[in-house]
């Protein structure tokens, strides 16, 4: 099983989004910031209630309950949501998601150390 990111649970989001980690400074809490452009969960066939962001993999899912969206014009636009983690253990079980979500999207990995990217880059 690979490792996917839904709004309404048992549908896969297959827009991938832009994702940016912050972390204090002793690393045992964060945030990760997941932006989603024109995402499929704002597509008039599939409106519905977003309950929640589910990342979801082989060892169970993560969820975030913070999920904003974003307008142009009056019109939805982007889905952000914001995953936040409260210990060391909370992060490495993200970074394990993380990971797994990059290979089964054939994401790039990468990032200074202590930090990581996923990016729509194939690395060579």
């Amino acid at each position: 099983m690979g490792a996917a990111i839904q709004f309404f649970r048992g549908v896969d989001e297959p827009v991938v989004p832009d994702i940016r980690l912050t972390r204090s400074r002793d690393g045992r809490t964060g945030q990760a910031l997941f932006v989603f452009e024109e995402p499929e969960a704002l597509s008039p066939e599939t409106m519905g209630d977003i309950a929640g962001m589910f990342l979801v993999d082989e060892e169970g899912e993560l969820v975030s309950r913070e999920v904003k969206a974003r307008f142009v014009n009056g019109k939805a636009s982007a889905l952000e949501a914001t995953y936040t983690w409260k210990s060391a253990a909370d992060f490495e079980r993200f970074m394990r998601f993380a990971q797994r979500y990059a290979e089964s999207h054939d994401l790039g990995f990468s990032g200074p150390a202590g930090q990581a990217e996923a990016t729509g880059e194939d690395e060579a």
